[in-house]
């Protein structure tokens, strides 16, 4: 029987993971941090949890908050600004015609997933979605993917991601993961990094679906 798809949000579906990059950096900025947005971009993927102490190693709890916080405010300047990748929707239909229990696992909250889940118009497509809110810990750690595989009601699925840490996360729950090279990271570093398949695009993945695990055949 088909398994699930845990497709992962931003920078895999949608165009966020640079501005997700600019909003850390004015955050960074406005409490005295100075840091490069290349070096930041890097860490996207990561939830604030696990991105600021590996940017700033021995932060101050206090500062560590003040910085999500300061995050999230400029971030909600920039969001209106992110978009759906093309053919997003389209895979999400692909996916669920084959039969596959389809689940957002993303650790935005929720009025974020909300806008992603209308620029994707994929409410009524999708079996379920996870925020920040059913994890203690963001990517690389499993916790993501683990409550994806509980909403799916399965153990057996595929990731779908655009970063290392997509990879890494899946790998610790046991899972393979598909990429696209969307989120800024290139087809040989998703591929050393372990991606069992990597597409430039997602209609690249549309068009190569039955040869890659997400064809659950």
């Amino acid at each position: 029987m088909p398994g699930a798809a845990l497709l992962d949000v931003d920078g895999t579906l949608i165009d966020t993971n640079y501005h997700h990059a600019i909003a850390w950096y004015r955050a960074f900025r406005a409490h005295g941090v100075s840091l490069p947005v290349w070096r930041i971009h890097r860490h996207i993927g990561m939830g604030g949890d696990q991105l600021v102490p590996a940017l700033v190693p021995g932060i101050d709890d206090e500062l560590h908050q003040a910085i999500e916080e300061t995050r999230s405010e400029r971030y909600a300047e920039l969001i209106d600004e992110v978009e759906a990748f093309a053919q997003a929707h389209e895979l999400i239909e692909d996916l669920t015609e084959l039969g596959a229990t389809v689940v957002l696992a993303s650790s935005s909250p929720q009025n974020e997933l909300d806008h992603y889940l209308e620029l994707l118009d994929a409410r009524k497509l999708l079996d379920a979605w996870t925020t920040k809110d059913d994890v203690d810990a963001t990517k690389p750690e499993p916790d993501l993917v683990q409550a994806g595989l509980e909403k799916a009601g399965t153990s057996e699925a595929v990731m779908v991601g655009d970063t290392g840490w997509d990879i890494e996360a899946a790998r610790r729950a046991g899972l393979e993961t598909v990429c696209v090279i969307t989120g800024g990271w290139s087809k040989q570093e998703l591929l050393d990094a372990g991606a069992a398949a990597v597409y430039e695009s997602i209609e690249e993945l549309r068009r190569n679906l039955d040869e890659t695990p997400l064809s659950f055949t």
